[in-house]
């Protein structure tokens, strides 16, 4: 029997895999970056303090960390069909993960900004750059730095998080997982497997985390 089970988790392993390369990734990578754009505008957004944009940032905010994830992505797949709109799965899933992601980040970005003194925006107008400019050229770099640890900490959970996108039939690794659990009955050798391999994932990008704090503080040790 416990052969048959090893058997098993050597055959699984790559047809769970798989879809961890070709799907899961990408709709991490892909939902990550839209999710720092969103979270970047949202963050100079309340920084500037223009009242109703600021409003409507802050309501954003308030929605989508209020929400679970899971409705979210039932709300875009199964509810928007009712009122005409269709959205494939990976795309929805996209679109969900990266607005959820992007409230949390805009908050990281923020905090990250805010950081940086009030004086370097002043030197930056004393120079003549417009608001634009200085964020870009001055004041976005340094919260970067500041904000790089909890941010990559966001993508890390959002690997994991990826997971609620078999609720709306994506093919990701979880997904495959139930597949063949479904058909082998062997739950807990499966899952165990499914949550070794998300253990290597987040392996991986935790000594990247490192790799570039370190980079990053070298930098920081260079220019000081």
């Amino acid at each position: 029997m416990s052969q048959n089970i090893l058997q098993l988790l050597l055959d699984s392993f790559w047809k769970i895999l798989l879809p961890g390369i070709t799907v899961t990734i990408p709709l991490t990578v892909i939902s990550f970056s839209l999710a720092m754009v969103i979270a970047i505008i949202t963050a100079m957004i309340q920084y500037a303090k223009i009242p109703v944009l600021r409003q409507l940032a802050r309501f954003y905010i308030w929605v989508i960390r209020g929400t679970p994830l899971l409705v979210q992505l039932y709300v875009v797949f199964f509810g928007l069909p009712s009122i005409g709109i269709r959205v494939a799965a990976f795309p929805s899933a996209v679109t969900v993960f990266a607005i959820n992601e992007g409230a949390y980040c805009a908050e990281t970005m923020r905090a990250a900004i805010e950081s940086v003194p009030a004086g370097q925006m002043e030197a930056g107008y004393c120079v003549g750059m417009n608001y634009l400019q200085i964020m870009r050229r001055i004041v976005l770099p340094q919260a970067f730095r500041t904000a790089f640890p909890p941010l990559f900490n966001s993508l890390i959970g959002m690997v994991k998080d990826t997971s609620l996108a078999a609720n709306i039939t994506v093919a990701e690794m979880f997904f495959a997982t139930q597949r063949i659990a479904g058909r082998t009955y062997q739950f807990m050798a499966l899952y165990l497997e499914l949550a070794l391999i998300y253990l290597i994932f987040s392996t991986v990008l935790t000594r990247l985390q490192a790799l570039g704090e370190k980079r990053l503080n070298s930098y920081g040790g260079n220019k000081n």
